[in-house]
């Protein structure tokens, strides 16, 4: 992966997804009574877990974001459409910006999500993107897969300063 040194902890106020037209605030997402992640209460808005680190500390950052929401397309609509490569920012409330690159882009069943390897340690500052993904199934009202989005810390900067 990537040495870039990871960050101190700030939460994160703002993403940018350029590749796929991105450009969303971000709010905090606890858990669901039953150990779910929360998802954002519409589509227009992404969401961060509080319960993971800020994007840019060392570990695994999870940002969360409706496919769609009422007939319209949500902030991460396009997410299944990033390729490794692609790059993003994360605006941080002690006035940093985050940069990732994405490292892959996979679909799992709802079923058999891979919550050790989304939520797990890892070795350095990595950020995990959520959505909905795969056939609607239209009895349960749910997308039948998610899409997860890995990405890795790739620099930062401050407002003012160079690129780093």
């Amino acid at each position: 992966m990537t040495s870039t040194p990871a960050l101190a902890a700030a939460p994160p106020v703002r993403i940018q997804i350029p590749a796929i037209e991105v450009d969303s605030a971000l709010i905090g997402l606890g858990l669901q009574a039953d150990g779910t992640l929360q998802v954002p209460a519409d589509g227009s808005v992404a969401g961060w877990f509080t319960g993971a680190p800020t994007p840019g500390e060392h570990g695994p950052a999870v940002i969360a974001a409706h496919v769609d929401w009422n007939h319209a397309p949500g902030v991460f609509f396009r997410l299944r459409d990033l390729d490794r490569g692609d790059e993003m920012a994360v605006d941080r409330a002690d006035g940093s910006t985050a940069r990732f690159v994405v490292l892959a882009v996979e679909r799992y069943p709802k079923d058999a999500f891979p919550t050790e390897r989304v939520y797990g340690d890892i070795d350095h500052a990595g950020l995990r993107l959520i959505t909905c993904g795969g056939s609607f199934d239209r009895a349960a009202r749910s997308y039948r897969d998610n899409v997860v989005v890995y990405a890795g810390l790739v620099g930062s900067t401050m407002i003012g300063e160079p690129e780093t």
